[in-house]
């Protein structure tokens, strides 16, 4: 059993919890992840790896509430124990003779990228750090990427924090301003990471993506986390998470990952029922 030692809400719908996981957290690195359950019958599900203690031995998750199992977790309090926190999973992020980069997050997303700018900017990188928002009351982990990161931007749809605008619009600006990156890593939401990936394409720049498809094993057997990459078939739990940027078919990726939704609000809507029961 994995004791939750510590839990947060870092917005309305955004849950930041450090679990105990000592084989875990000696191994893990940026851009891995974990599969969990919640509870002994509940069902498997990817989360990011977003920061290790490894003296500690404890691995911090952040996860939106979307759907049942997030349900649930949101629910579970310190002290309370997960049935099952497996890995790391995934590659790592290769970060071994970068400079400069630049690291996109959007959204929850953010979470993800984290990690990734954090080990860059202890190897001596030099890390702009862009992350974006719907929402001044959605902006997450602001304090975390200043510390990790050599320049912050913090951007929001409707400027209620930071600057208003895409995260594409200020990258773009810094390459015409004449920043000279080795890579650019993004991770958010697949709309997003295709506007980078095509931005940067136009500029030559490579580029990191961290896909996170549906997946139900993580060991590349079940299938469900497939991607077209290069026109290839890929797997982001045995190949992935992260991919050429240049290279994902995105519109695919897009398409199927809005076969799930209903089937996500549906779970959602009978965890919360079911705690409602609880309640009363």
């Amino acid at each position: 059993m994995y004791k939750i030692l510590k839990k947060e809400f870092l917005n309305p719908t955004v849950v930041r919890m450090e679990v105990s996981a000592p084989e875990v957290a000696r191994r893990a690195d940026a851009g891995q992840f974990i599969i969990l359950r919640a509870t002994e019958d509940g069902e498997r599900i990817p989360l990011t790896v977003a920061d290790y203690d490894r003296e500690k031995g404890s691995v911090t998750i952040i996860f939106q509430v979307v759907g049942g199992t997030t349900e649930i977790l949101r629910h579970m309090e310190e002290g309370d124990c997960l049935a099952d926190f497996a890995g790391p999973l995934g590659r790592k992020t290769e970060t071994e003779g970068l400079k400069s980069v630049a690291v996109v997050g959007g959204g929850v997303g953010s979470a993800i990228a984290y990690p990734v700018a954090k080990k860059l900017h202890e190897s001596g990188a030099y890390v702009d750090a862009i992350v974006g928002f719907r929402t001044r009351d959605l902006v997450i982990l602001e304090d975390e990427f200043r510390a990790a990161s050599s320049e912050l931007h913090v951007m929001t749809d409707d400027g209620t924090y930071g600057e208003r605008g895409l995260v594409t619009e200020v990258l773009e600006n810094l390459i015409l301003a004449g920043r000279k990156y080795d890579e650019v890593i993004a991770i958010g939401p697949l709309p997003m990471m295709k506007f980078v990936s095509l931005l940067t394409k136009k500029y030559n720049i490579k580029t990191v993506v961290s896909m996170n498809p549906i997946m139900i094993d993580g060991t590349g057997m079940c299938g469900g986390c497939r991607l077209t990459v290069g026109g290839e078939t890929k797997f982001a739990c045995v190949d992935g998470p992260e991919f050429d940027g240049h290279l994902v078919d995105f519109d695919e990726a897009i398409r199927r990952s809005a076969m799930y939704r209903d089937f996500e609000a549906h779970a959602r809507e009978e965890a919360c029922n079911l705690f409602k029961k609880e309640v009363e």
